[in-house]
């Protein structure tokens, strides 16, 4: 009996182990609190980020412990890419968003359009006065598909009655990342910069790739299995991440 009690806590324990070796150096699991990213990123959808697309740095590891300073084994990333990220403020709090603007870049809205580099990037619509999430509101929304430099799509939203109209030009440091989020008008993203601003390469956590799972939350809890059909968005299982 004694044995085997023992053989059980060795076998959790090895499994702890992998679990995190798993978590700290190949894939980590995220849960969407926000409709910042909308919509790419819906409320609810819990995704798989790769902690190596980057490299690591102190916070590829549990509570970013200050053992390390810089990247090991880092890569760069690309332009358009959705990235996990320490916010600065507190190197604490976990945010993901579109990376739009790398290191030396100028990044600016004039009238509603983004100017990267003081070229306008090109905003196709695609949807006029659709009705999106926006924390606790429903507002109505136009959609784009934006155009990035090296050819990189995806869809961005502007609230019809916009507040982020127009912003100062911002200039990216050395060794940082201009971040935003795709709900234009409903993201604190890097045009915040006391609470946000830029993003200091080592803060990157990792790359997002894959919605394993998805519900939504505001039509029922998962414990209601009966409501099941309603709350689970099946459509979104395996999603890979553009």
């Amino acid at each position: 009996m004694k044995n085997k009690i023992i053989d059980n806590i060795k076998t959790i324990f090895y499994a702890l182990i992998i679990a995190l070796i798993i978590r700290t150096f190949l894939f980590q699991p995220f849960y969407i609190p926000s409709s910042s990213m909308e919509p790419s990123l819906l409320v609810g959808d819990r995704l798989f980020v790769s902690k190596y697309s980057y490299g690591y740095s102190r916070h590829s590891l549990p509570f970013s412990p200050k053992i390390y300073n810089n990247r090991i084994f880092g890569k760069l990333p690309k332009r358009g890419d959705i990235i996990v990220f320490k916010t600065p403020a507190d190197n604490r709090t976990d945010y993901i968003k579109r990376l739009i603007g790398l290191p030396g870049d100028t990044v600016q809205i004039i009238n509603r359009d983004l100017y990267l580099n003081d070229a306008k990037i090109e905003k196709e619509s695609i949807k006029n006065t659709t009705k999106i999430n926006c924390g606790n509101e429903i507002i109505k929304a136009n959609f784009f598909k934006e155009t990035l430099p090296n050819g990189k799509k995806y869809v961005s939203v502007y609230r019809k009655e916009g507040t982020m109209v127009n912003t100062d030009k911002f200039v990216v440091p050395e060794d940082h990342y201009f971040f935003m989020g795709d709900n234009r008008d409903c993201s604190k993203d890097s045009r915040f910069l006391s609470s946000v601003g830029y993003v200091n390469i080592n803060n990157l956590v990792g790359k997002a790739q894959l919605v394993f799972f998805s519900n939504e939350k505001k039509k029922g809890s998962l414990l209601k299995f009966w409501k099941w059909n309603e709350t689970i968005r099946i459509k979104r299982f395996f999603k890979k991440i553009l």
